[in-house]
C-alpha cells in the first residue's frame, strides 16, 4: 500500500516540476516590446492634433449642464 502512495506522490512531485513559465530572455523580449508600445502611445498622444482633440473633450465636459 505505501509503494503505491509513494508512486503517486513520486509522479505528483514530477507533474509539479516542470517548467510551465518564461525564462529571462523572454520577460526581457517583454519589457523591450511594453517599452516600444509605450513610447508610440506616448508619441500619438503628445502629438498637437491628438492635444487639441482631447483639450476639446475636456472643455465639452466641463461646460456640460447638469
Amino acid at each position: 500500500m505505501f509503494s503505491k502512495l509513494r508512486k503517486a506522490i513520486g509522479r505528483l512531485r514530477g507533474a509539479c516540476r516542470q517548467d510551465a513559465g518564461m525564462v529571462t530572455s523572454e520577460y526581457a523580449m517583454g519589457i523591450i516590446a511594453a517599452v516600444a508600445f509605450a513610447v508610440v502611445l506616448y508619441k500619438v498622444v503628445s502629438s498637437g492634433q491628438v492635444q487639441a482633440e482631447l483639450g476639446a473633450i475636456v472643455k465639452r465636459a466641463l461646460s456640460a449642464r447638469m
